[in-house]
Formats: C-alpha cells, structure tokens, sequence
C-alpha cells in the first residue's frame, strides 16, 4: 500500500480540522449558566479541550521530543505565559477590541504554522523554551477573549482563577496522554522522522488556513 502524497495529507487535515477553529474563542454558554468555582473550572476544561488551536499548538511544540526536563519546560514556559495574558487582559489591565481579537486569534494560528516549520526546517531547536513563551502569550489572549465575553462584573477573580486552574487540568490531561506517546515514537527514529515530518505538514497547512481566514474576518 502506497502512502498518501503530502498534498492529500494536508488537504485531508484542513477537510476535518480546518473549520472547526476558524472562530474558536467564542463564548458558547451564558454567563448564568456557570454555576460558582467549579463551574469556571469546568468552563477552562472544556475550553482547551475543545481549543484545536491551542491543543495543536501543544503538539506542534512536543513533536520534536526531548528529555522529560526538557518537555516540562516547553510545557511550563507556555503555562506561565498565557496564564500572564490571560489574567492582565481578564483584569483589564490591557484591553482588546474586536478588531485586535481577531488578529489575535490570527496570531495563534500563525504559531501554529510556524512552529510546523521549524520542525520541518530546522534540526536544533535550543531557542524553543523561549518561542513557546512569546507564542503562549498570544495564545492567553485567546484564552481571554472567551472569559471577557462572559461579562464577569464583580466576579472577575473567582472566574479568573477557576477558568485558569480549568484550562491548566486539561492541558495536563493532554501533556498526560501525549508525551507517553512521543516518547516511544521517539525510540524509533526513522518512524519518529516521518511522524515529526508528516504531522507538521498537516500541521503548517492547518495553521495557514486558520491564520488567513481569521485575519479576513
């Protein structure tokens, strides 16, 4: 069996992926329906869970492999970053339009993209620790824009800190599942070199097609 060209791969990724985060970071439940604490952390959970982009960011940052250390820092750069977005815009400390969400979320994309090129282009990738934080704070804008558009009022904190802690439970469980995974395709260096090449040609087309149709509008 012949496998497929990089042309249908791509063209198969943006069929299943490429509508479902063109606008990801819109509020789908009312505000009145989030019931106290446990209710923002479960509001985190299904955010990142259901984030594509965010997810696919993760992975695009992973596919490399590494040491453990090396992967907690990837892992932490990223949760310490767009936790600092997340909570400057949250308290509206930095404000952003409607116009400058949309960029935003054109950004998150566009890292998307490039971190599949690097993997693509580029053998070392000591500077990564670092690019993942710049990236992480575009990615905590999105993160954001979903908690701004509940309306928080006075509950700003609470909701604050329990969509965070939500957000951070499901990244977790996805690091949880996934590193375990690269690490044995890891052992294997040659189905290690098609699998890194092969996702982040899915992956750069995905993040191209994201980041033009947001940037549109």
């Amino acid at each position: 069996m012949k496998p497929f060209p990089a042309a249908r791969v791509v063209l198969l990724a943006l069929v299943l992926l490429g509508p479902a985060a063109v606008h990801a970071h819109e509020v789908e439940v009312a505000p009145a329906a989030v019931d106290g604490f446990a209710g923002w952390v479960g509001e985190g959970i299904r955010h990142i869970l259901a984030g594509a982009d965010h997810l696919l960011f993760l992975f695009a940052v992973l596919l490399v492999g590494g040491s453990f250390r090396r992967i907690l820092l990837l892992v932490t750069s990223f949760t310490l970053a767009h936790s600092l977005t997340l909570a400057v815009t949250a308290l509206g400390w930095w404000t952003l339009d409607a116009r400058g969400t949309r960029w935003a979320e054109a950004a998150i994309a566009a890292s998307i993209l490039y971190m599949a090129l690097e993997n693509l282009l580029l053998r070392r990738h000591g500077h990564r620790a670092g690019l993942t934080f710049l990236f992480g704070l575009v990615h905590g804008l999105g993160f954001a824009s979903v908690l701004g558009g509940y309306g928080l009022g006075a509950s700003v904190v609470p909701a604050l800190v329990g969509f965070n802690l939500g957000v951070e439970v499901g990244q977790a469980v996805v690091v949880a599942f996934l590193v375990p995974v690269l690490r044995i395709v890891q052992r294997r260096p040659r189905l290690h070199s098609k699998v890194v090449r092969l996702s982040s040609i899915c992956l750069a087309g995905v993040g191209l097609y994201w980041m033009v149709a947001r940037a549109v509008g």
